[in-house]
């Protein structure tokens, strides 16, 4: 919540041309694993929409780093850029990895939904009720994206 809060504030406060002071911008996820690499300056870059900058970013880390984390965020950027097949495998490797990563299960049903496979999203969304039955931003993000998805057909 506090992520999506702090894009809104940066919204506006660009929106009004003024300088924005906000905490450091993460990408939609906010896995802060105590073992994972320092991933501030890709979130950055995702934040920015600078996808070929956090591509060679995440390149370089994954050559000696493997993290579900930076699996999640090579997903995510590869899916950003529209490069589907590659994005599934980085979610599909931080799901083998970690099981329980909400961001990963939440991410790979937006996947699903953009590729056309409602079922598939609706089974994250199903694993993601199981790993937060009393809710969680995950949860709702993708529960939106499929209503949304069923509303617009």
């Amino acid at each position: 919540m506090k992520t999506k809060l702090a894009l809104a504030m940066l919204a506006l406060t660009v929106g009004l041309g003024l300088s924005p002071a906000l905490p450091p911008a993460y990408a939609v996820d906010d896995m802060m694993s105590t073992d994972a690499p320092d991933l501030t300056s890709v979130r950055t870059k995702i934040t920015a929409k600078d996808y070929a900058g956090a591509l060679r970013e995440l390149g370089k880390l994954a050559e000696s780093v493997q993290h579900a984390d930076l699996y999640n965020l090579m997903g995510y950027t590869l899916r950003k850029t529209g490069d589907f097949k590659r994005s599934l495998t980085y979610y599909t490797k931080a799901i083998e990895m970690q099981p329980e990563h909400k961001a990963a299960r939440e991410y790979l049903g937006e996947l699903y939904i953009e590729t056309g496979n409602m079922e598939k999203a609706k089974e994250q969304l199903a694993v993601l009720a199981k790993l937060c039955p009393g809710g969680c931003e995950e949860r709702e993000d993708l529960q939106k994206a499929i209503n949304a998805k069923s509303v617009s057909n």
